[in-house]
C-alpha cells in the first residue's frame, strides 16, 4: 500500500491533524463522560448495579474485538475508508442510545458504539505513520495521547451539566454534531491511498477465533471480582483462554493474510513493546482506586473525590504532549524509562498513607507525568519505525488491544489484593506497593529495547 501524498512529511493536508484528533476525542470523551451518567441510567430504567455495569462493559468489549478487524481492514482497504466508516458507526450507536426505548436497547447500542470506537485510534496513529515525516510523528502521536487527558478533565463536568440543564440522552447526542464536522472534513483531507488488489480472502476464521479469546479474556477479568461467581467461572474461562490462544496460533499461522501476523511478535522490539503496552495499560487503570486512598485514609467525602484526581488528569495531559515533543530528541526507550520510573515513584508515594492528604497531591504530579508518557507517543513510534508499512495499522491496533487488557486487569486485581490485605486505608495502601513494584518491573523490561530505537526517528 502506498500513500498518494504525505508519505514524506512535506504534504499533510491541511485541516488532517483536526480530524484525527477530534475522532480520537469523541471516543476518548465518551468513556470519561459515561461514567457520570451511570446512576442515573440505573434509574431511569430501573435496573440493579449488576446490569448497570453492562454499560461500561459491553463498550470495553466490542471496542476491544473490533480493534484488531478495524486496523486489520485498514491495511488492506486504505485508512480513510475505514476511518470514516468508524466514525459513522460509532455516531450510529450513540443515536440508538438516545432513542432507546428500554435498558437492553441501550446495551445492543453501547456495543455498536464500540465496534465503531475500536477502529478510530489505530487508524489514526497509522496515518500519522504514513503522512508525517519521522520528526513530526512523536509530537503527533504525543498530542493523540494528550486527547486522552483532556477527555477525563472535560468529560465529568461536561456530563453533569449536560444532566443538570436537560438530561442523560444529550451525554450521547452530543457525538452527533462531532462526528457531522470529523466526517465533512474527513472526506476533504483524510489521504487517498492506492491500494494493491488484495489477493489473500479475508481471514474469518482469525476473526472468530480472536473475537471469541478476547471476549472470554474480558469475561475472565472482569468475573474475577464477582464475589459469588468469581471462584466458579474464572478458572474455566482462564481454560479456555488457554484452548483459544492456541487455536488462535494454529489458525493465524495456515491464514493466507492473518487478522493478527504472528511475525510482528517474533520480532523483539515489537514483543516488548506489546509487553511494555499492558504494563503502561496497567498503570493508567490503577488511577481508578486511587480516589479509594482519599477517601478511607484522608476523609474525603464520595462526591468530591474526583477533584483531588485533577492535579494527576492536567499532569498526563502535559506528560502526553510534553513527552511526544521530547520524543525525537531522547527516544522511545528513554522516555518510556522516565515514565514508568515516575509511575513507580507515584503509585509508591500514594501507598504511604500516614502523611497526609498533601503527600497523596504530590504523588498524584509523578504518576499523572507517567501515564502521559506511557500512553503517549514512545510505543506508537516503535512500532511504526518496527513494522512493515502493509500491517502498520495492525501493529497500532495490537498496541490498543494490549493497553486495554492491563487496563482491565488492573482494575479486577487491585480491587482483589486491596480485600485480600483487609481492605479499607491498609488494603489499598499494600495494593498501590504492588502496583508501584509493578511499574519498577516494567522500567527494568523496558532496558531490552534496543538502543538504536532512541535514534530511528533522526536517523530516518
Amino acid at each position: 500500500m502506498s500513500v498518494k501524498a504525505g508519505s514524506d512529511g512535506d504534504a499533510a493536508p491541511k485541516g488532517l491533524i483536526a480530524v484525527l484528533f477530534t475522532g480520537v476525542f469523541m471516543a476518548a470523551l465518551d468513556t470519561a463522560i459515561v461514567g457520570p451518567a451511570i446512576p442515573v441510567l440505573r434509574e431511569s430504567f430501573g435496573v440493579d448495579n449488576r446490569a448497570v455495569g453492562l454499560v461500561m462493559s459491553v463498550f470495553v468489549l466490542f471496542s476491544l474485538c473490533s480493534t484488531a478487524l478495524m486496523a486489520n481492514l485498514s491495511d488492506r482497504y486504505g485508512r480513510r475508508p475505514v476511518y470514516l466508516f468508524s466514525v459513522s458507526t460509532f455516531a450510529l450507536g450513540s443515536l440508538l442510545i438516545a432513542l432507546s426505548p428500554s435498558f437492553w436497547m441501550v446495551i445492543a447500542s453501547r456495543a455498536v458504539q464500540g465496534i465503531g470506537a475500536g477502529g478510530i485510534t489505530p487508524t489514526a496513529s497509522a496515518v500519522v505513520g504514513d503522512v508525517f515525516a519521522p520528526a513530526q510523528r512523536g509530537k503527533m502521536l504525543g498530542l493523540i495521547g494528550a486527547t486522552y487527558g483532556m477527555a477525563f478533565v472535560l468529560g465529568p463536568p461536561l456530563a453533569s451539566g449536560l444532566m443538570l440543564v436537560s438530561s442523560w440522552h444529550w451525554i450521547f447526542l452530543l457525538n452527533l454534531p462531532i462526528a457531522a464536522v470529523i466526517l465533512y472534513m474527513g472526506a476533504r483531507v483524510l489521504p487517498r491511498q492506492r491500494t494493491a488488489a488484495v489477493q489473500a480472502p479475508l481471514d474469518i476464521l482469525g476473526i472468530v477465533t480472536t473475537f471469541t479469546l478476547l471476549a472470554a479474556l474480558v469475561l475472565g477479568i472482569t468475573r474475577v471480582l464477582d464475589p459469588l461467581l468469581g471462584l466458579v467461572v474464572w478458572p474455566w474461562l482462564l481454560l479456555a483462554v488457554a484452548v483459544l490462544l492456541l487455536a488462535l496460533i494454529a489458525v493465524e499461522k495456515a491464514a493466507k493474510a492473518p487478522l493478527i501476523p504472528l511475525f510482528l511478535f517474533g520480532q523483539r522490539q515489537l514483543a516488548i513493546t506489546y509487553l511494555l503496552a499492558s504494563g503502561a495499560g496497567f498503570g493508567m487503570g490503577s488511577v481508578i482506586f486511587l480516589t479509594s486512598i482519599a477517601t478511607h485514609a484522608y476523609g474525603v467525602t464520595a462526591q468530591h473525590a474526583g477533584f483531588v484526581l485533577l492535579p494527576l488528569v492536567v499532569c498526563s495531559m502535559l506528560g502526553s504532549g510534553g513527552g511526544g515533543r521530547m520524543l525525537n530528541r531522547l527516544g522511545p526507550r528513554s522516555m518510556m524509562l522516565m515514565g514508568f520510573a515516575m509511575l513507580a515513584l507515584g503509585y509508591g508515594l500514594s501507598a504511604v498513607t500516614s502523611v497526609g492528604l498533601w503527600l497523596f497531591l504530590v504523588a498524584s504530579v509523578p504518576a499523572g507525568l507517567g501515564i502521559g508518557i506511557v500512553v503517549g507517543g514512545a510505543l506508537r513510534s516503535i512500532a511504526i519505525d518496527e513494522a512493515p508499512v502493509a500491517v502498520r495499522a495492525t501493529a497500532q491496533g495490537l498496541i490498543n488491544i494490549c493497553t486495554a487488557i492491563g487496563t482491565l486487569v488492573a482494575a479486577a486485581s487491585i480491587s482483589a489484593i486491596a480485600d485480600l490485605a483487609g481492605g479499607g486505608t491498609e488494603g489499598f495502601g499494600k495494593a498501590y506497593v504492588l502496583v508501584a513494584a509493578l511499574m519498577l518491573a516494567m522500567l527494568l523490561i523496558t532496558l531490552g529495547l534496543r538502543k538504536k530505537a532512541d535514534t530511528a526517528l533522526q536517523a530516518a
